[in-house]
Formats: structure tokens, sequence, C-alpha cells
């Protein structure tokens, strides 16, 4: 796919280009950004080059990754990065960072209804899922303002750095946002009901543990 770009009431998400280069850099120098995402730690120019000029390109090129810069509408630097990741199926993953004097103003929260609404509409997304590390409560107070059912924690979800951690897992589906699915969903009606331990003992069977059991 050739990148687009994609508007809101106050926000252009556009792609990145090679003269992306200075600012992205500067962003990702923030210690929060290099605590919780996945950019590198410490993260060089040698780092924003080969973002802008290779993961960039060749995931929009191979309809795996698409990622966008997030400016002012009305004129500005960029100020964060979202992107989709391909999970196959007509699943996608979010992902973004923020920048720290812009946070708490509702801007990662409009971007990310904004990139979900184009997935839903423009790659027949079925199911958009995010995840965090435990403990990134910034990330997990955008994704539930936007709409995402918090579902649990995927132990050992996440490799970050080197290591697993475990992770919030929360998903968004386009009828949470009153559109139609290109497969048809099927809930169940009500939850299956609780099994009873004791409904599968043995008659006189006390429950007790003896010796080396």
């Amino acid at each position: 796919m050739d990148p687009i770009t994609l508007t809101s009431d106050r926000l252009r998400l556009r792609a990145f280009v090679p003269e992306d280069e200075d600012i992205v850099h500067a962003h990702c120098q923030d210690p929060a950004i290099r605590r919780w995402t996945t950019v590198p730690d410490p993260y060089t120019r040698e780092d924003a080059v080969f973002f802008l000029n290779r993961l960039v390109p060749d995931g929009w090129r191979d309809d795996s990754d698409y990622a966008f810069a997030v400016e002012p509408r009305d004129g500005g630097p960029l100020f964060a990065a979202i992107g989709l990741h391909a999970r196959g199926g007509g699943v996608w993953e979010v992902g973004f960072w923020l920048a720290p004097e812009r946070r708490g103003q509702g801007y990662m929260a409009e971007a990310v209804r904004t990139v979900a609404h184009w997935a839903f509409t423009g790659l027949g997304c079925v199911r958009l899922i995010w995840r965090a590390e435990i403990g990134n409560t910034g990330s997990r107070a955008v994704a539930e303002r936007v709409g995402f059912t918090v579902e649990g924690v995927q132990r050992a979800g996440l490799l970050h750095k080197g290591t697993l951690r475990d992770a919030w897992v929360g998903s968004l589906l386009p009828s949470d946002f009153g559109l139609p699915s290109p497969v048809p969903y099927l809930p169940p009606r009500e939850a299956p009901p609780a099994v009873d331990p004791r409904a599968s003992a043995l008659p006189g069977d006390s429950g007790t543990v003896g010796p080396g059991a």
C-alpha cells in the first residue's frame, strides 16, 4: 500500500519521512518512551535513520506495518507516533508513543480512534488488539478511553529488551464503533454456568489428600 494521510478534528496523521530524523531522535530520548515501548535504549541517530529509511517504508510496502507521524492539523512539528501491525486473520495490533509535553490532553486517544476507524473501514480489520506491559498505566488509560475492552493478563506476553514481561491485553471490535464486521461475530448469549467441583466427587470421597498424594 502507498502511504496515506488521515485526519481528525485536531490531528494530521501522515507517513514518516527521512527528514523527521532530528525530531524522532529527540522524542525518543524521553525516559518513559524508552522504558515502556520497544524503541531501542539508548536511542541513537542510527536507530532513527533505520526506522525512517527501512522499517517504515518496508512496512508500507509489505502491508505488514503502517506507521504514522502525528502532528497538529493546523500545522506544527510531529509529537507522537502510532502504528498498526498485522497479526494475521484480519487482526491488527496498535502501538504508540507520545511526547511528554502533549500528554494529558487527549491527543493519543484521538489518534488511536482515527487509525482504528481506518483499520475497520479500510483494512477489513475484524479485531484490533492493544497490549502494554503491566504498569504502563498511561497506555492503559488511552486504551480504555478509546473503548478497548481489557480482557486480562498475558503471562510472558511481551518480549521487551530481551526479557519476557506480563502484559495487559485488550480488544476493540468494529461493532464498538457501530460498524459492521467483515466476518460475522456470534458472542455467547450468556456466560457458561460455574462448575461446582463437588459435583465430580465420588460418593464417600471426603476430598482430602492422603500421604504420598
